[in-house]
């Protein structure tokens, strides 16, 4: 008999199961479809976001041949067949000329049809100030325009005169028939609403219009027609300094041997990602089959007498082990293809909607065929190994005890314990072998997870002996829960090990997540009162700035006051800067940002800005000094009494040359001691001292008084601009964690949720199902209806409960090392209030660990429980 042949009996007989068994065929199918749609999902939504440069050609060079960028005095150029992957320039002097489309025709060595689009930042007037916007000059009529704009609403731009604006720049105003004023004095008619294809987040306007974009664009792009651009085209426009953009070229790109050396790629990969790549599927792949485990456990139970009977009429245990196997396959098949189907449609949805959220336009509906492929293979495998432990206790049944109908398992043995300890213990020195490496430690610890979720498996069983024998003080229901589990090991430990690997993944990435956070706001350095703002740039007279702060008081509910300092203006080829000096020191503080707009204040008090920063009992110490006519010198080093301190205000040149000392003096002063690193200032001058010296002081910001709302903060952003570009607001809101952080987290929380909820829920169901007779028994002996589902949510409690445990302790050893080489590394010793900063950071996202460890199991319990059917048919049972 062929091998094949062999096959085909157990094939039709796991079928035949399959149609039989549809509430235990539906939970199997839900457990591997799920998985293989959401991935098959991701997928579809990073092919169809990832528009590639053939893709992308029509949104980038519309219906042209090739694009031509052209930058000012570039000398010559390199690039790979998209220049956006790599690219390098050359440039020359300031009088370098700039090739026209004549030099663009000269060295392909034909006629050209060209339309110039040039691009540049555009300052548009409003009624508060100005809002920045973008510019794109191209004549959208013009043949080779075709695909860059995407005209709603009016019509394209026929005049000089008009243009056509984006959706953004509609929603603030500026639809069709509004006139947009750039802050040069440049006036444009809006007749048309759209969106350009490329860019949607950003307000925009395009018009043919040479004063849309002046002379701030720092280049021109050809738009060129007339036949295809070879490779040999593109390098010879490379030597004009010129970087293209070719269909030709993109839709059959050359060899990499013909790619310049400097940019050509280096066909490198990062090492640790295979390795990365490879660690996440394999815990995918566990999490599956432990999902999945159980209910080809209950199958295989329900088949044993059919399998008993195979064995007593001559059958080999290679034979029943088909039949169990067959339904992994059957099942897997089922399971892979209907996840993929699912996928395919969810991938288009999910792409639809994060598109509307995007800050750029996805590409056509894409579907990674390879991926895919592999994807559906991996839910058959899944499938396939989940029935793997059911297939092999169920060739080894005691037949007599089954056909007599008993259950027919046999004894546990200790090696499955004993293995499960030493996969512990390797695991464990690989996550102490990883944080000692510190930093590059991370791919050994998450490689130690996979044998120590692989130990916790094999200990499962234990641990459910241990507390069956200590459940004897329990109510009823938990301890029929506990002892059941523990007697039907086969369908319990997958899926209490289901919920254990999950638990622990969600803990360790969230202990090193949070630790990661924990150490981040212990770096943080605020650089003003909480709430407080703070209106900065490079103004240089009292009158400019009281400009500014007339019309800045009207926008906000706090005091706007002037701060005044030694001036630090940049000018174009100037940076200034002032040095203070005390003789006999080498380094007063470990860090400065000119956060109120000058390095060295000028104020008879401790200035508001400096408020938070000074030592606890320093502010007293500086104010006196200040009244007493001394310059207060901040230092986060060793406090020591000094007689004077010497200021410079020094002129460095941008281009190199030599330093030019402008102004200089030389004062009383006194050394006070800041609280932590990254001071706002490095000193304070009392007014009266700054005068006698003959220093230049001046107002160099603005201070707000907060609490300063985000609506404040962009309606004094909009004012300040229309009266220079350059002036900065800054609020102080203290640490904030990152939208990724907050992601992640409850990204962890849902997905941890979700197979949680589903692993407990399946098990539950597939145990109360092999329960029946048993519960049946109850019913026959007096237990009413809230018994049953008593017993039922205690189940999915004991399940949940216990998995949630054991996954958050095991959990913990990753998370715990992780956080080692994640926060050993930092560039300061002590935080920002002047304390000491451990070695590492170590932090436990309680709630986080409360809700999969303690809110989830109980949540399962109650839905289990309200949704049991508290009533079952009385069946016989022959044991």
């Amino acid at each position: 008999m062929s091998r094949a042949s062999g096959w085909r009996p157990a094939l039709r007989i796991a079928w035949r199961d399959v149609r039989r068994a549809r509430t235990r065929t539906a939970l199997v199918l839900v457990m591997i479809a799920l998985p293989v749609l959401a991935v098959t999902a991701a997928a579809v939504v990073v092919a169809t976001e990832d528009v590639s440069g053939a893709e992308a050609l029509e949104r980038r060079i519309g219906a042209a041949d090739a694009r031509v960028d052209i930058e000012r005095g570039a000398l010559s150029a390199a690039q790979t067949p998209d220049p956006d992957d790599a690219m390098s320039w050359s440039t020359g002097g300031p009088g370098t000329p700039t090739p026209g489309i004549t030099d663009l025709e000269r060295a392909l060595g034909r006629d050209l049809t060209a339309l110039a689009w040039r691009r540049a930042a555009a300052l548009i007037t409003t009624e508060r100030g100005v809002l920045d916007a973008d510019a794109s000059q191209v004549d959208l009529t013009d043949p080779l325009a075709a695909g860059l704009f995407r005209l709603e609403d009016g019509r394209l731009p026929q005049a000089d005169d008009e243009v056509v604006a984006n959706r953004a720049l509609a929603r603030r105003g500026f639809g069709v028939g509004a006139e947009v004023e750039l802050l040069d004095g440049a006036r444009f008619e809006v007749v048309g609403v759209g969106e350009s294809t490329s860019e949607r987040s950003r307000p925009l306007v395009v018009g043919s219009g040479a004063a849309l974009v002046g002379r701030r664009a720092t280049g021109t792009s050809w738009l060129v027609g007339g036949g295809p651009v070879t490779w040999s085209d593109v390098r010879a426009l490379n030597d004009l300094g010129a970087l293209v953009v070719s269909r030709a070229v993109l839709e059959d790109p050359p060899p990499d041997s013909e790619v310049p050396a400097d940019v050509r790629p280096s066909g490198g990969t990062d090492d640790a990602w295979p390795a990365i790549v490879a660690l996440v599927a394999v815990m995918v792949l566990i999490e599956v089959v432990l999902l999945a485990g159980p209910a080809f456990a209950v199958g295989a139970r329900r088949q044993s007498r059919t399998l008993a009977l195979l064995a007593a009429s001559g059958g080999t245990p290679r034979q029943a082990r088909r039949v169990v196997l067959a339904s992994g396959v059957v099942l897997g098949g089922l399971g892979a293809t209907i996840g993929v189907l699912l996928g395919l449609g969810a991938g288009a949805l999910a792409a639809h909607v994060l598109e509307d959220h995007s800050t750029t336009w996805f590409g056509p509906y894409d579907v990674p065929w390879l991926q895919v492929g592999g994807v559906a293979a991996f839910g058959l495998l899944s499938a396939l190994l989940a029935a793997v432990v059911p297939a092999w206790l169920a060739s080894r049944q005691d037949v007599v005890a089954v056909l007599a109908g008993r259950r027919g398992d046999r004894a546990p043995t200790f090696r499955s314990p004993l293995l499960g300890l030493a996969l512990l213990g390797v695991g464990g020195a690989g996550s102490a072998y990883g944080a000692l490496q510190g930093s590059g430690g991370e791919l050994a610890i998450a490689a130690s997870a996979i044998p120590t979720v692989l130990g916790m498996v094999l200990l499962v069983p234990v641990v459910l002996v241990a507390l069956a024998r200590v459940s004897r003080r329990l109510p009823l229901a938990l301890r029929y829960a506990v002892r059941d589990a523990a007697r039907h090991r086969t369908r319990t430990v997958p899926a209490v090990a289901a919920v254990a690997a999950t638990v622990a993944g969600v803990v360790a990435l969230g202990i090193a997540n949070a630790s990661d956070r924990a150490q981040d706001e212990a770096l943080y350095s605020p650089q003003l009162v909480d709430g407080d703002a703070i209106v900065r740039g490079p103004l240089t007279t009292d009158a400019d700035w009281q400009r500014v702060q007339d019309l800045v008081a009207p926008e906000v509910d706090g005091e706007v006051t002037p701060v005044r300092g030694l001036r630090e203006v940049t000018e174009p080829d100037v940076y200034r800067e002032v040095r203070v000096r005390v003789p006999g020191r080498r380094g007063l503080l470990s860090s400065t940002r000119s956060a109120a707009g000058s390095t060295v204040l000028v104020d008879d008090r401790v200035p508001r800005v400096l408020a938070e920063r000074l030592a606890p009992g320093e502010s007293d110490r500086a104010d006196a000094a200040l009244s007493s006519g001394r310059v207060v010198v901040l230092t986060d080093r060793r406090v020591v009494p000094v007689d004077s301190v010497r200021l410079a205000v020094v002129d460095r040149p941008t281009s190199g040359g030599r330093s030019r000392v402008v102004e200089r003096a030389e004062l009383p002063a006194t050394l006070v001691r800041v609280g932590g690193f990254d001071t706002p200032a490095q000193a304070v001058l009392p007014e009266a001292l700054a005068a006698g010296a003959g220093l230049r002081v001046g107002t160099v910001s603005l201070e707000v008084r907060g609490p300063v709302s985000e609506e404040e903060q962009r309606d004094v952003d909009e004012v300040v601009s229309g009266i220079d570009p350059d002036l900065d607001v800054y609020v102080e809101r203290g640490f904030a964690t990152e939208d990724d952080t907050w992601i992640l987290m409850v990204v962890l929380g849902t997905l941890g949720g979700v197979l949680m909820l589903g692993g407990t829920l399946t098990a539950t169901a597939l145990a109360l199902s092999d329960a029946r007779p048993d519960l049946a028994t109850l019913a026959a002996v007096g237990a009413s209806p809230r018994t049953r589902r008593s017993v039922a949510a205690a189940y999915a409690l004991v399940v949940g409960l216990v998995g949630a445990v054991l996954g958050a302790l095991v959990g913990a050893v990753p998370g715990v090392a992780a956080s080692f080489p994640l926060t050993s590394s930092t560039w300061s010793d002590v935080d920002a209030t002047g304390a000491a900063l451990p070695d590492h950071f170590l932090a436990v996202p309680w709630p986080l660990v409360a809700l999969v460890v303690v809110g989830l199991p109980l949540v399962t319990a109650g839905l289990v429980g309200l949704t049991s059917r508290g009533r079952l048919p009385l069946t016989v049972r022959l044991d």
